[in-house]
């Protein structure tokens, strides 16, 4: 009987509970978002959230709004100003926290006084409108857990935003993953080694300040080294990579093959490299034509690079974008 493998356990992304087709809005609606509910569904394990029901607010209920008091940014009721949610909303947001660590993610939903990572509309204590600010439970979350993935579905619609997140949501799986337990010096070295690139693609001064940090590790990780790294890990994929940046790896990564290739692969590989760089193909192209090249001629350093090895799934959504 042939062995059987289980499947890999799927990583999870939290989702405000509307964009999942969830009636759980003011006014009994949804806001079902296809990229959230059908593409990443397939890919990961969904959480769906909804604080304003978690607070015990009904559906529907009378709509809250963010407002602008002398004890600062509140959620109030736009009919009814005595009713105040602001701290509520961020019990639960303390509560999501606590599970964080089984999440590699959060999609939030945009405008919204509870969940908007950003730009949510403000008013003054008579109406008027004031400014922008977060969500009351988005705040509370992304204070408490700053290293989690967070976009908003309207900034998805975005093809870089989007694949930016995506990056990162499969990077800090990684970075969970390593820092599930104890972390050796030597684990948290070979972590940095392996995202070399993908780290040069999006900061090389932030990759220069990881390798400092990785250079003074012991035998065992502390627990502030940790964060450190951590901290400016995540920051430093959250920069967009640029094309001149992206052009600039694709061209160290030629360097591990080109001696290998016949003068005709040596300038197809050339070329596809410039193509991409002139906005004639994908980033896909040339990556994919130097996958093809190191498993003729491999090169233990690079194929062990996260930015040319990457999750099936991450390679999957990062080309949809």
């Amino acid at each position: 009987m042939a062995e059987s493998h289980p499947e890999p356990a799927r990583l999870r992304l939290g989702v405000s509970a509307c964009l999942v087709g969830e009636a759980v809005r003011y006014d009994g609606s949804h806001k079902r978002d296809g990229f959230v509910a059908d593409l990443l569904a397939q890919h990961f394990d969904l959480v769906p959230v909804c604080p304003e029901v978690a607070i015990g607010l009904g559906v529907p209920r009378a709509p809250i709004r963010l407002v602008h008091t002398d004890r600062g940014v509140r959620v109030r009721g736009v009919r009814d100003p005595d009713l105040d949610v602001t701290d509520a909303l961020d019990d639960v947001a303390a509560q999501q926290a606590t599970h964080a660590a089984a999440l590699c993610g959060f999609v939030l939903k945009k405008n919204s006084p509870s969940c908007g990572m950003e730009r949510v509309k403000t008013y003054t204590e008579t109406g008027m409108p004031h400014g922008r600010a977060s969500g009351a439970f988005a705040a509370g979350l992304m204070a408490r857990v700053p290293l989690l993935p967070v976009e908003e579905e309207g900034r998805l619609n975005d093809p870089a935003l989007r694949e930016n997140f995506i990056e990162r949501v499969f990077a800090y799986s990684r970075w969970q993953a390593l820092t599930a337990g104890p972390v050796s010096g030597a684990a948290l070295v070979d972590f940095h080694a392996r995202h070399k690139y993908q780290l040069l693609a999006h900061n090389q001064a932030a990759y220069r300040r990881l390798g400092r940090l990785v250079a003074d590790v012991g035998r065992q990780a502390s627990t502030g080294l940790l964060h450190q790294y951590g901290h400016a890990f995540m920051a430093a994929l959250a920069r967009h990579a640029s094309v001149g940046s992206h052009t600039n790896v694709l061209q160290h990564l030629a360097g591990y093959v080109k001696n290998r290739l016949d003068d005709t692969d040596r300038a197809e590989l050339h070329q596809a490299i410039e193509d991409y760089r002139l906005h004639r193909t994908p980033l896909l192209v040339p990556v994919t034509l130097l996958r093809h090249h190191l498993r003729r001629h491999p090169s233990p350093w690079a194929v062990r690079q996260t930015y040319l090895a990457p999750d099936p799934g991450e390679q999957l959504l990062r080309n949809h974008a």
